[in-house]
């Protein structure tokens, strides 16, 4: 595994791979943070690809390479935010407005975090399978970028989610 500097260095100079390791590594904390802001999975995914999209703007003046995992939590925040501001309804005076418990998005947070480095510990194709799944693909596109049939989507989804399901239970009877 590089090193998150070295990744950033190799996606300037064109390399796919780099640009995978990148999204592998932080695509499932991204994903967490844009939904813990109280975004759509539409929104969230525009927050994301929105923050990609910076990356890829600003990869040559990111001050601390080795940083951009940081870099990219609150770039993806930012970006949800502002999708938020965007769709806050018009309040009237008379009106009370809920606000997000901040200690209970952060605690969400926490858990999804941990929730994916779960995720990540799984071999494949149950880790790539269930970010696809996360992402709300329907069967057939997760069976069409995973190559293999549709009708075994279901099947392989519940094998994964019951490994899961264990990995979580051993880990908190750990705690």
């Amino acid at each position: 595994m590089r090193d998150p500097a070295e990744l950033l260095a190799a996606a300037d100079d064109g390399d796919r791979s780099a640009w995978d390791e990148l999204e592998s590594r932080f695509g499932p904390r991204m994903w967490a943070v844009a939904r813990a802001c109280g975004l759509s999975p539409a929104d969230a995914a525009d927050a994301v690809q929105g923050t990609w999209l910076r990356l890829l703007q600003n990869l040559r003046s990111i001050r601390d390479p080795a940083a951009v995992g940081g870099w990219l939590m609150t770039t993806v925040r930012r970006e949800a935010l502002l999708l938020r501001r965007h769709d806050l309804p018009v309040i009237s005076s008379t009106e009370a407005v809920s606000e997000l418990d901040p200690a209970a998005v952060v605690l969400e947070a926490d858990d999804r975090h941990l929730l994916w480095k779960t995720v990540s510990t799984l071999n494949e194709p149950c880790r790539t399978l269930l970010q696809l799944v996360a992402n709300d693909l329907g069967n057939q596109q997760v069976a069409s970028r995973m190559g293999m049939p549709t009708g075994s989507v279901g099947p392989t989804k519940a094998r994964c989610l019951e490994k899961l399901r264990t990995l979580i239970s051993l880990q908190e009877t750990a705690q």
